[in-house]
């Protein structure tokens, strides 16, 4: 245990120094390019504010943040969007104290925007970004990445692009060349040699050694100021950066309050840009080490960290790529690596000043490229091996090309928007119908006496079955009523089964509603089942039908918890339309039950001799699951139901035995427990005859007997029969 626990504090400290390393040259940069525009006194005060920045993000957003080895720093969305409006504030001729103000109320508010929208919950949004999107993001930072440091590598000016400095070979240095080579192959073959010390740091190690190798033959390299290879000294002071501190709250009454108009859109697009690029790491860090973060939680930290930046005069930032992945291939572990990440970018600015001077910018670049090329997701090409994967890899393409062209932000809302038309068209290209069924196929779990199964056979075509399944909104709507309506021309009853529906929308109502007004008209009835209280997606259909006025009493609809359910109210309907109506039937007489038809009179005495006559209210138990008894109940009047309890609180309906049917045939033939519950569903009378009553009549009625398993045999086949059909019906629907 304690061996993990000094491996976790040692990569936390290698990555939050290797992170330190990264982000605090880019920080001074970032803020050299804020306070530009001010002029060349201002520099000194724009380096100062990227360390303020670096060491308060590094303290505070960590430590409130949601995610572990994310690394806070002042980054480039941040530098774009400060930079325009120092320049614009600057053509309005606004005093430069004035505008140093006015950056830092943007910095608060851009904290207090992003504070506020961790507590309403914005950052679970975050996580529904699609796969397609994330590679694409995380193949674009990394080739933007690769582009950033390659001019760097090469040691070209610092005011050339990428392809201004591979297409110009003259301005090459093969110094910065050299270092950056060396320090790519340790960062490449060292993880092969050894573990222990995380390659980064050897890499940086290589790096610096190999800088100062070329400085015995080229003795100009061993020069601080201006030489172009190395950071350089920051020529900072703690007076100065006090007298920066001073001088904007000292301009606080000069600001009016026209001016904080100005402010409000840059500070909600900074917020909105920061965020995104935040979270966006996030993403990133959760694919890269299989983690999952707490976007709520991260938003609210980077917020409080951007506000105590700008308290003390720092410049805002966000969750960065380049150094986050050098502090994860570095080892870290946990959200500690981003504390000690700010707390040596402290301990650098007070006491390392002069030995982080002479980093060669080509070492870090050769480290970053490195990492960049380990951004790219490799293993998307398989996608292009499937038809039905090829537009996800346009969708990577895609985010690529926008990221390398516009912006990282404009790629991630291109791919969101893509994605949203892959599932659109997934959703449209797949049928919603799972499978469609007539009457006379499938029927309730209600077991009809032979004339009655004939007249549902008969007349069941007039009803259909439409298992639906998957999203129905707008664009499945006209799907769906393309094939329900041809069906209503013939049908009287319209079951639609919602057991696999996931979504439902206001459009896909609208379409139910049509096919109603149809059916209606007719006056026949559409009707549905499975409706859930809550769908996959957390809907609650019932109440959404109820909302958008779907289910009201005086449409034709009628709304069933089971399918079999719904098809035993349309089966009664149908045989009272031919003068079948259970409820009105008289208490059968042995002689009138199927199984006894035929018996002479002498004989139904003897047997009903044997029988005992039991009366249930609604409710009652006959029996229950595992209980000893051999009894075949025949039913005189009213039905009963047999369930199989699942759990506690759930069973499933296997049959309804109403009159004239029996039931409890299994513990009469083999003399075993019951296999299920039986209740009476609505006040019923039975004929019970046990099975030792009727071996007595066996003895004196040989044949009497046999007639009465010979019956029950051909009941059981035929249901048997019965459940083969409507098994092969479903399985070739």
């Amino acid at each position: 245990m304690d061996n993990m626990q000094n491996t976790g504090l040692l990569g936390n400290f290698w990555g939050g120094l290797a992170a330190m390393l990264v982000a605090l040259p880019s920080a001074i940069a970032f803020g050299v390019i804020i306070f530009s525009p001010l002029g060349s006194s201002y520099l000194v005060f724009g380096a100062v504010a990227g360390i303020l920045g670096t060491i308060a993000l590094g303290l505070v957003a960590p430590s409130l943040g949601g995610t572990n080895r994310l690394i806070t720093a002042p980054c480039a969305p941040a530098a774009a969007v400060l930079t325009a409006l120092t320049i614009q504030l600057m053509q309005k001729q606004v005093k430069p104290e004035v505008i140093l103000l006015m950056l830092v109320v943007v910095a608060l508010l851009c904290g207090a925007l992003q504070v506020i929208f961790g507590l309403v919950g914005l950052g679970r949004l975050i996580k529904y970004m699609p796969f397609p999107v994330v590679s694409g993001y995380l193949s674009g930072v990394g080739l933007i990445i690769i582009l950033g440091q390659v001019p760097k590598l090469l040691g070209t000016p610092a005011d050339k692009h990428f392809m201004d400095a591979v297409t110009s070979p003259d301005l090459w240095k093969w110094q910065g060349i050299t270092v950056g080579t060396v320090t790519i192959l340790v960062m490449l073959l060292a993880p092969k040699i050894t573990k222990a010390i995380p390659a980064a740091i050897l890499a940086l190690l290589a790096g610096v050694m190999a800088y100062f190798g070329l400085a015995f033959q080229d003795r100009g390299l061993f020069e601080l100021v201006g030489n172009k290879f190395i950071i350089g000294p920051m020529n900072v002071s703690g007076t100065a950066m006090l007298q920066s501190i001073v001088s904007r709250w000292h301009a606080m009454g000069s600001l009016e309050l026209a001016q904080f108009s100005m402010l409000a859109l840059p500070a909600l697009t900074l917020a909105v840009l920061l965020s995104i690029d935040t979270l966006k790491t996030c993403v990133v860090i959760d694919a890269v080490t299989r983690s999952r973060h707490n976007s709520n939680r991260e938003l609210i930290g980077q917020g409080l960290g951007n506000i105590a930046s700008a308290a003390i005069g720092g410049i805002p930032g966000a969750g960065t790529m380049g150094a986050t992945l050098v502090n994860i291939s570095s080892g870290a572990s946990t959200r500690m690596s981003g504390v000690l990440e700010g707390v040596m970018a402290l301990l650098a600015f007070l006491l390392l000043g002069k030995v982080i001077a002479w980093v060669p910018i080509a070492a870090l670049a050769g480290i970053l490229i490195v990492v960049g090329f380990r951004m790219f997701d490799r293993n998307s090409l398989h996608l292009l091996k499937s038809r039905s994967t090829i537009l996800d890899f346009v969708v990577i393409v895609a985010v690529v090309i926008v990221a390398e062209t516009v912006s990282l932000i404009a790629a991630s809302g291109v791919g969101i928007g893509l994605a949203v038309l892959l599932f659109i068209r997934e959703q449209i290209s797949g049928s919603i119908v799972r499978r469609k069924l007539y009457g006379n196929q499938v029927f309730s779990h209600q077991v009809r006496l032979p004339a009655e199964r004939a007249i549902l056979e008969a007349d069941g075509v007039r009803t259909v079955i439409f298992e639906l399944q998957g999203s129905l909104f707008f664009g499945t709507a006209d799907q769906m009523y393309s094939q329900i309506e041809p069906e209503l021309k013939s049908c009287n009853y319209v079951i639609l089964d919602m057991r696999r529906v996931q979504s439902i929308d206001v459009t896909a109502t609208h379409t139910l509603e049509l096919l109603h007004d149809i059916l209606s008209g007719q006056s026949h009835m559409l009707i549905f089942s499975h409706l859930p209280s809550k769908a996959p997606s957390g809907q609650d259909m019932q109440d959404f039908f109820g909302t958008v006025g779907l289910v009201r009493p005086e449409h034709h609809i009628r709304t069933f918890d089971h399918l079999h359910d719904a098809l035993e109210w349309v089966e009664d309907r149908i045989l009272e339309a031919h003068n079948i109506k259970q409820e009105e039937l008289d208490v059968l007489e042995l002689r009138d039950i199927d199984l006894f038809k035929g018996l002479q009179e002498e004989t139904l005495e003897d047997l009903e001799a044997c029988m005992e006559k039991l009366t249930f209210k609604t409710g009652d138990s006959v029996f229950k699951q595992g209980d000893a008894g051999d009894e075949l109940f025949l039913v005189r009047r009213g039905s009963v139901r047999i369930l199989l309890p699942l759990s506690r609180r759930s069973e499933l309906h296997i049959a309804t035995f109403s009159r004239g049917d029996f039931f409890g045939e299994m513990s009469f033939l083999d003399g075993g427990n019951r296999s299920a519950d039986a209740l009476a569903f609505t006040e019923t009378e039975v004929y019970a005859l046990s099975r030792k009553r009727f071996n007595e009549l066996a003895e004196h009625h040989r044949w009497t007997a046999i007639r009465l398993l010979e019956s029950i045999s051909k009941a059981l086949a035929e249901r048997l029969r019965h459940a083969n059909a409507e098994l092969l019906a479903i399985k070739e629907a």
